[in-house]
């Protein structure tokens, strides 16, 4: 489909406003039609799950970040439209727009993950060159997170061929600084995306959400090199959960950085070591899951003009139910559903409720879990 100017606007201020990330996003225009309606709604929402209305951005600050990024040659991918890279419309938090500078048809490509440790050896970053340049050569576009170590390696190697930097700040903050030339080189020839605005520095909790569009843009993520709790784990972690290949490089028992990949294996992840070993276990052709939603007869339709009104209103009797089965653990959203014994649309209008309030917090895999209160 086709967004028109307004329906760009309204989607950006929707995720520009407090309290609303990706998931709540596509759950307010999954049962609102349009992200205007959803604006409207939020004040009501909020209240129910006993809290204000969450602060929205003012359409002039929407339309000058628009301007801004129309300046920089930076083009915004909305979700739903034919420039929205393929794979990652499939993931349950895929962000309602992306920017993008470069060459935004590489994301349609054949794309594989390739990560690992910013503290790399010489044979790991010889490594991830090798696979990088060889995967490139065979039509996929390498997509990695411009960190020191593997990731840059993985780019060096596939300028040529086509390669993505996904980061987690603005795609026109260069971090770190020395890679200034290569995010250069990436603008020009390849591709360089993020979910958030321009200008935003990028701090620690924003690498894990960074992490995900990695896994979410390829088919299969590559490891090489990391240590056990590392961001690459994360990134292979959140590979399996969107249904995606799982590939990781073997190394000396003795080498810390060895232990993340080594790990990986002895779980399961497909032993590499060539480009040979991740082309022979990919399908033919990827179909990625669709988002798993509260009722898994509902499909996410963003083309529909009418609102969607669900079938019952939740009391306050269903939302003190709800609130009984809700702690600090995350507990899986059709767990809820059972123990609640609600349908789905109530539980998932309670759960947008409480979140617009600030009371709950989502985590991969459709969980939910309660926040403490301050």
């Amino acid at each position: 489909m086709s967004l028109s100017d307004d329906e760009r606007r309204d989607i950006l201020r929707l995720i520009r406003a407090e309290r609303v990330g990706p998931v709540t996003h596509r759950r307010l225009v999954e049962r609102y039609g349009t992200a205007a309606a959803a604006l409207e709604a939020l004040p009501n929402l909020a209240r129910r799950g006993g809290a204000k209305s969450p602060s929205l951005p003012a359409v002039s600050e929407i339309e000058d970040e628009i301007d801004a990024a129309q300046k920089q040659k930076v083009q915004l991918l909305f979700l739903g439209e034919e420039t929205y890279p393929p794979l990652l419309e499939h993931i349950e938090d895929a962000p309602p727009v992306l920017f993008a500078k470069g060459d935004s048809g590489l994301a349609a490509r054949r794309c594989l993950g390739l990560v690992g440790t910013r503290n790399a050896s010489i044979n790991g970053t010889r490594m991830a060159g090798k696979l990088a340049g060889e995967l490139g050569k065979e039509g996929f576009a390498i997509v990695s997170g411009m960190a020191r170590g593997i990731d840059g390696a993985a780019h060096e190697a596939a300028i040529d061929t086509g390669t993505i930097a996904v980061l987690a700040g603005g795609v026109d903050v260069i971090y770190p600084k020395e890679h200034a030339q290569l995010h250069e080189r990436l603008t020009a020839g390849g591709l360089v995306i993020s979910e958030m605005p321009l200008g935003l520095t990028p701090q620690a909790r924003h690498f894990p959400r960074r992490n995900r569009l990695i896994s979410g843009l390829s088919e299969g993520v590559i490891v090489v090199e990391a240590a056990k709790r590392s961001g690459s784990l994360i990134t292979a972690r959140t590979a399996l959960e969107q249904g995606r290949e799982v590939f990781a490089v073997p190394g000396s028992p003795l080498d810390p950085r060895a232990q993340g990949p080594n790990l990986l294996i002895r779980d399961g992840a497909v032993l590499t070591e060539s480009a040979a070993d991740v082309t022979n276990n990919l399908p033919d052709v990827f179909s990625p899951p669709r988002p798993k939603l509260d009722d898994p007869s509902q499909v996410i339709e963003f083309e529909t003009e009418t609102p969607s009104t669900p079938a019952e209103t939740p009391t306050d009797s269903n939302r003190a139910d709800l609130e009984e089965f809700l702690g600090p653990t995350p507990v899986a959203v059709d767990e809820l559903i059972r123990q609640c014994q609600m349908s789905p649309a109530a539980v998932a209008t309670i759960l947008l409720e409480l979140e617009l309030a600030g009371r709950i917090e989502r985590h991969p895999g459709n969980r939910v879990s309660l926040l403490a209160e301050i």
